[in-house]
């Protein structure tokens, strides 16, 4: 038997558990990550994540140290906006763009990276850093504070675009 298939539409948006995804207006809302697929070419996405943390520690997708999937035999960029503020207001802001590598058994390397320093408000004889890491099948940035006993809550959105080479 023959089925005629309709075009997904639905009046006021789309939910999970009662929480709009996407409202009447086309617009994406309340999602964890977003990838982007041109479905003309398979082998390559872009994915956008948001990534947190709390002074020294690797920043993740959860609270719970999840890290941001990467995919074996792809070669990857990635751009973050990264800020740090303590509870006085101060603030480090921050830009990285990277290019990963990540081999057929998953050993993701740091090819490169550049930095760009968008505001540096730390107070002398305290240290807050960042630097991007690769892990297997992972990637994240680590981050160091010293000189100091405040809380320090870094927070980066980041956007991966992923590219098959095998």
């Amino acid at each position: 038997m023959a089925t005629t298939i309709e075009k997904f539409d639905s009046t006021g948006g789309f939910s999970i558990d009662k929480t709009t995804v996407v409202d009447e207006l086309r617009n994406a809302k309340d999602l964890n990550t977003i990838e982007l697929k041109n479905s003309n070419y398979t082998d390559s996405r872009t994915t956008n994540y948001i990534l947190r943390g709390l002074n020294t520690s690797t920043l993740d997708l959860d609270g719970l140290g999840t890290q941001i999937p990467i995919p074996s035999n792809t070669i990857n960029f990635v751009t973050a906006h990264i800020i740090a503020v303590n509870a006085t207001g101060t603030v480090y802001a921050t830009k990285f763009e990277t290019s990963l590598f990540c081999n057929s058994v998953g050993n993701t390397t740091v090819q490169s990276t550049f930095q760009t320093v968008i505001k540096d408000d730390i107070p002398t004889g305290e240290t807050w850093f960042i630097q991007p890491v690769g892990a297997l099948n992972r990637f994240s940035y680590s981050t160091t504070r010293a000189g100091t006993t405040s809380t320090i809550k870094w927070i980066a959105k980041t956007e991966v675009v992923s590219i098959d080479w095998a």
